[in-house]
């Protein structure tokens, strides 16, 4: 691998991707990219940079920053390289490694699997001397694979956006315990309004109900290395994941507004805001809350997290190494060419910037935890934005840990968000899916090894 860094002309111009396509070979060049995953472009380099969309916010956030950062380069060009809203990530991944046609820049996910496959590049300490030392964490080679694209704030994000004036009209509080929520639910449901707006038209938001309710489990295993490493180990299986199973087909059979099924997650703002529902799940903490904002401003938002039947708010911790580290990452074959690692190492210095971070901000997210974090300007104008800042405060918040160890666990996933939506469409029954997904678990660790 070259990891120099000075620039030359490049000579060279490759074939460029005109769009994004659904067959497998489009999906892994993708728009702007380039087959060989360089151009020249006078005198700069241009890198492709692969995320994933679906939320607005990390949309309008990804595009700022690529924008700035072009405006003030004289040595590189940043391409947006997007998967279409709806695309499974995971799986766009593993096309984009069987056609070897890696962007420099990757959004990346299951990076273990990845790093053990040798596709990923080190960051150098000229990237991670931005960050603050927790925000990152060496692998077992010594490198660091992944740098975070959002503040450590755990999954405070997935959580339940509603409409405070509802609340106020109708003399309903936030709840404190879980049977609190379904009383919420109840209550709204008597009034005649449907209570809750979900998405599942792309597979992962499912999560954004689902993990609040099985969160009380999982915290049961943060000090055994998490449920899924536990269940790999044989000392959990799904069967304890019933109960969260059946409140999670209970609530959407009765409470959760018909179609969910072929909604978007980011239609749910617009069926908040137009009464559809009097709350709506949620993955994109304040840029949710942003988005309501941009297409109602006078809407008086807030959220909450669906708390357990002991009052406790239990958030998923953020892991900064293993196969849930989700962060930015750097490929191994943009490291074999020494303009393209330079510039991929020269974005990543800049999004980790102060300019950066503000332009986040200003966005709706909350830019990573870099070092010069007291010279950021915080975005406390968006409506509903002091509910999330005090979720951090709250004394009943529980942080617990549930990083899977082993490297296939991104395939148990994708099968297990599956399963659920067919469970909770009425196709299987509780108990095929947790035999089902039990089974799929087993071969999944035994083919980890």
């Amino acid at each position: 691998m070259h990891f120099a860094t000075k620039r030359t002309a490049r000579s060279r111009l490759l074939l460029i991707t005109a769009g994004v396509a659904a067959s497998a070979i489009a999906l892994a060049g993708c728009s702007g990219g380039t087959t060989g995953g360089t151009e020249a472009s006078g005198d700069k380099t241009t890198i492709r940079f692969l995320y994933a969309t679906g939320d607005e916010t990390w949309n309008s956030v990804v595009d700022s920053v690529v924008s700035a950062f072009n405006e003030q380069s004289d040595t590189t060009e940043v391409k947006l390289d997007p998967l279409p809203a709806g695309s499974d990530y995971a799986t766009a991944l593993k096309t984009v490694d069987a056609t070897g046609n890696w962007p420099a820049v990757v959004d990346m996910r299951d990076t273990l699997t990845y790093v053990n496959a040798g596709k990923l590049a080190g960051i150098p300490e000229e990237v991670t001397d931005l960050l603050e030392p927790d925000a990152f964490a060496a692998a077992e080679d010594g490198n660091v694979y992944t740098v975070p694209y959002s503040a450590l704030n755990g999954e405070l994000g997935m959580n339940i956006i509603y409409n405070k004036d509802y609340f106020e009209e109708h003399d309903l509080e936030v709840p404190e315990t879980y049977d609190d929520f379904i009383d919420l639910l109840k209550a709204i449901k008597d009034n005649g309004d449907v209570p809750l707006a979900t998405a599942a038209a792309e597979v992962w938001p499912s999560d954004q109900l689902w993990k609040q309710l099985a969160a009380p489990v999982f915290a049961e295993y943060s000090d055994k290395g998490g449920f899924w490493n536990a269940a790999a180990a044989g000392d959990a299986s799904m069967e304890d994941l019933r109960t969260p199973l059946e409140e999670l087909k209970s609530i959407v059979d009765q409470y959760v507004l018909p179609g969910w099924q072929s909604t978007a997650d980011a239609q749910t703002t617009t069926l908040l805001v137009n009464d559809q529902a009097v709350m709506a799940t949620s993955s994109a903490g304040l840029g949710r809350l942003m988005d309501i904002n941009k297409v109602d401003p006078d809407f008086n938002a807030g959220l909450f997290i669906v708390p357990d039947e002991d009052g406790k708010i239990n958030v998923l911790k953020n892991s900064v190494v293993g196969d849930t580290a989700g962060g930015l990452a750097i490929s191994a074959q943009a490291a074999d060419d020494e303009n393209e690692y330079a510039s991929a190492v020269e974005f990543l210095k800049y999004f980790y910037s102060v300019d950066a971070a503000n332009l986040m901000e200003k966005n709706g997210w909350i830019s990573p935890n870099i070092l010069k974090s007291d010279d950021v300007k915080r975005n406390d104008s968006i409506p509903g934005a002091e509910d999330f800042f005090g979720l951090l405060e709250n004394p009943n918040l529980v942080w617990y840990e549930n990083a899977p160890s082993f490297s296939t666990f991104s395939s148990v996933n994708t099968f297990f968000r599956q399963s659920r939506i067919e469970m909770q469409d009425g196709q299987t029954t509780i108990d095929e899916t947790i035999t089902k997904v039990q089974a799929e678990l087993e071969a999944q660790v035994a083919a980890a090894g």
